[in-house]
């Protein structure tokens, strides 16, 4: 589930995690000769583990409170109250409610780890992609675009481009050992995330010369990065630093284009 989906729909989200118990409550109202208490109680437990599967911890709990209120409304005598006379019912409703928010944590640390596992091993795809790609097995324009994009999803930028040359001295360099620095002094980019101020870049360097960078842009989005993450990126950029990148001389003067070009 990307981040700018569950962004878009995160308020459905929330109403569906209030209003799902309730109507399922409801619904068990109906049959409430049918099922007893605790199994009612379970199949409202089952309702919260799918809301918290969304991975919103606030849709987990809101799901949890509608449960055990619509427990209390629709199941528990006197009927259609939220009064409950039944101390019985009331520990059956106190149950419910610790359980489901209990379950809705669970719920959200399998999401989480399912999330870290599938994005390590989109490290490891984009990794190696970008090895065959240095290695020169696709033309050096559509894999630096495509090693861009890789860079580009792992740090959450807006936009990430391949430039040559050097880059400019006021940029926040991100370092292999993922660290990001500018003009000598090390960001807390897990607090203050990626500079929005100014571009972001990954340094190519061969024998010690710098042929060209990645530039990130985050200027209108604040991204926070892992330590993880950016070193991911930097080694995707490393492998540029292997011998696939090799500038031209300089054109003469007057020549209208770029100073340098990469083959």
């Amino acid at each position: 589930m990307g981040i700018e989906w569950f962004r878009r729909y995160r308020g459905r989200l929330r109403l569906i995690a209030v209003f799902a118990p309730l109507a399922v409550a409801g619904g068990l109202y109906l049959v409430r000769g049918v099922f007893a208490n605790s199994a009612a109680a379970l199949v409202l437990v089952l309702v919260v583990v799918g809301c918290a599967a969304t991975g919103d911890r606030a849709s987990g709990l809101l799901a949890s409170i509608a449960s055990a209120a619509g427990f209390s409304f629709f199941l528990t005598a006197p009927y259609l109250s939220l009064r409950i006379d039944n101390a019985e019912d009331i520990q059956l409703t106190v149950l419910l409610l610790l359980i489901s928010s209990a379950v809705t944590e669970l719920a959200l640390w399998g999401v989480r780890q399912a999330a870290t596992a599938s994005r390590q091993a989109g490290f490891v795809r984009g990794v190696l992609e970008s090895a065959d790609l240095a290695a020169g097995v696709a033309r050096l324009p559509d894999a630096l675009e495509r090693v861009s994009e890789s860079i580009r999803r792992v740090l959450g930028a807006e936009r990430v481009s391949f430039e040559y040359g050097e880059h400019d001295s006021a940029a926040a360099v991100i370092n292999r050992d993922g660290s990001v620095r500018c003009r000598g002094v090390t960001l807390d980019v897990a607090t203050d995330g990626l500079p929005i101020d100014r571009h972001s870049v990954i340094p190519v360097a061969q024998h010690g010369a710098q042929i060209g960078y990645f530039q990130v842009t985050t200027a209108t989005t604040l991204v926070r990065p892992s330590v993880e993450q950016l070193r991911v990126a930097a080694l995707l950029a490393a492998q540029w630093s292997l011998g696939a990148l090799t500038p031209r001389p300089q054109r003469s003067r007057g020549t209208a284009g770029p100073s340098t070009v990469l083959d």
